[in-house]
């Protein structure tokens, strides 16, 4: 396992020092905030729909490296997808880092192998602390794609 931690890490590290998708989009068809104030984290999101495609999607923001990081790996992961497709995948995500699962769903340990690079925070379900530092960008694009407007809080 050290082997795979090491990746993790290595990847988060990656998406906090070179965010992909890092930058305030034009033409935008969908905004929202997103603020962790026991962390201190704060993003913008913007999201550019397709019909029902997530067309294009962004962020600026400051904080914690797993809340950058979990931002860039966000966009990356729900661009092209539809907007049901990125819900699941919100509840996947949020399933992992929280160590939780529902009645008909994979235990979430054994359902990051299709997490892709979305597994590196897995580890995040040990430190209760930071799932709202993992998911304050997930609850945001959630916010954007309802297209709800205002902040969203982890508190």
């Amino acid at each position: 396992m050290p082997d795979l931690t090491e990746l993790y890490q290595s990847i988060i590290l990656d998406h906090n020092r070179r965010p992909r998708n890092f930058h305030e989009m034009e033409g935008a068809d969908r905004r929202s905030e997103g603020h962790n104030p026991l962390c201190g984290d704060e993003l913008t999101l913007w999201v550019r729909m397709d019909g029902d495609v997530i067309a294009d999607v962004s962020f600026l923001g400051k904080g914690c490296a797993i809340s950058k990081a979990s931002a860039s790996c966000m966009t990356v992961a729900v661009k092209g997808k539809t907007r049901a497709e990125a819900e699941a995948l919100f509840a996947r995500f949020h399933a992992m880092v929280t160590g939780t699962h529902g009645e008909n769903e994979t235990p979430a340990v054994e359902s990051t192998a299709s997490m892709g690079s979305l597994a590196a925070f897995a580890g995040v379900a040990q430190f209760p602390i930071r799932v709202k530092c993992a998911s304050l960008a997930w609850h945001t694009l959630r916010s954007a794609l309802a297209d709800a407007g205002g902040t969203v809080t982890t508190e």
